[in-house]
């Protein structure tokens, strides 16, 4: 028997009751976008496929980086620095050959969305950050397109399907309006045990083979939250909102003009090297803002505020400062607290962040001294 003959493929499947013969046909027929391929997206795109989906899109402009692997099982060691779009699909091909994959090596936008959705029956949202999601939904909300949702932070998930024909409840339905980066940091800040995602990527692909056969109760207009540390699980209806088509854009046009990082509060800040950095803090109109957690070492010799990312929202700049210099240990966590900066003070102060953090800084000086 080849590996490629479909009945010996899917045969354990086709045997459930409801899905048969037919519920095969209809995945077979289904083009599916999978827009991110980290923690969420390994096992979406892995079990789709193995699920005989007929068309899979992975949409990623990101690279493998070390710090994946742990909860990215698709990658290896030996392709670190190489398109995570680009491995996912040769992967998942070599899963299941009869399945036609398409890698998008880039950022999903509100520039290339439209088009890039058009393509496909329902999206698969399994990105981490607030400026994709909701540029995610609302597209998907103008297309009328399904959208599978699914987030983690720390040791709980949240899952949903949003969109679905006869409750077109959305993200914004959630979310109105995007919390703040500081509130909601993601696993770069606040950590992931990797199986968390690997859990809700298989929820995701659950749902998503429902939706496509019409097996069972689909997740729409619900919540569910899920406890990795006691398995307890709880769903939540989704009111519709007042408040959601407050920023929902009414068309193409409007959709493509919104400024999402705006709205979400990432900015792109200046990124200072050591040098640059130790100039600024010379200047006594300069204020060196320190955003790690209370405790984390070292502690830096030079003057400066401890601003903690989780306090970030009660920072007021009474002194009006002219040049905010923020930091944290390895430069992460410091761009994203100069984006929020940013948007909160505008024009009124300079924002810039120090390029690799404490750890870089540090190094340099043994650099210098050795």
């Amino acid at each position: 028997m080849e590996a490629t003959d479909p009945y010996e493929r899917y045969a354990r499947q086709v045997l459930l009751p409801g899905l048969g013969t037919e519920g095969q046909q209809k995945l077979a027929a289904a083009r599916v976008l999978v827009v991110g391929a980290g923690g969420l997206g390994n096992p979406v795109t892995q079990y789709l496929a193995g699920a005989g989906v007929g068309k899979i899109g992975v949409a990623d402009g990101d690279k493998i980086a070390l710090s994946n692997l742990h909860r990215q099982p698709l990658f290896t060691t030996a392709e670190i620095g190489k398109s995570k779009a680009i491995i996912a699909t040769q992967k998942i091909t070599a899963i299941n050959p009869l399945v036609a994959c398409t890698a998008y090596e880039y950022p999903v936008s509100n520039q290339n969305a439209l088009s890039l959705f058009e393509d496909y029956d329902l999206i698969v949202d399994c990105t981490d950050n607030f400026t994709a999601r909701y540029t995610i939904n609302d597209a998907c909300y103008l297309l009328q397109k399904p959208l599978v949702f699914a987030a983690v932070f720390q040791y709980e998930g949240q899952l949903a399907v949003f969109n679905m024909p006869g409750n077109r409840t959305n993200y914004r339905d959630l979310f109105p309006e995007p919390p703040s980066q500081a509130s909601v940091p993601d696993c770069n800040i606040a950590g992931v045990l990797g199986v968390l995602p690997g859990l809700l990527g298989i929820m995701q692909a659950t749902e998503t083979i429902k939706i496509i056969t019409g097996i069972g109760e689909v997740l729409a207009g619900k919540l569910l939250n899920y406890d990795i540390r006691t398995h307890n699980s709880t769903v939540f209806e989704i009111a519709p909102s007042d408040r959601s088509g407050f920023y929902m854009p009414a068309d193409r046009s409007a959709y493509e003009k919104m400024d999402y990082q705006w709205l979400c509060g990432e900015y792109e800040a200046i990124a200072l090297d050591k040098q640059a950095f130790d100039q600024f803090l010379a200047d006594p109109s300069a204020l060196a803002i320190d955003v790690r957690e209370v405790g984390e070492t070292p502690y830096p010799a030079f003057p400066h505020l401890s601003m903690p990312m989780s306090g970030l929202d009660r920072f007021e700049d009474n002194n009006g400062y002219k040049n905010l210099i923020v930091f944290c240990q390895s430069g992460t966590r410091s761009a994203k607290a100069a984006g929020i900066l940013q948007r909160r003070f505008g024009s009124s102060s300079n924002v810039y962040h120090l390029s690799g953090g404490l750890t870089a800084y540090y190094s340099q000086d043994h650099g210098e001294k050795s």
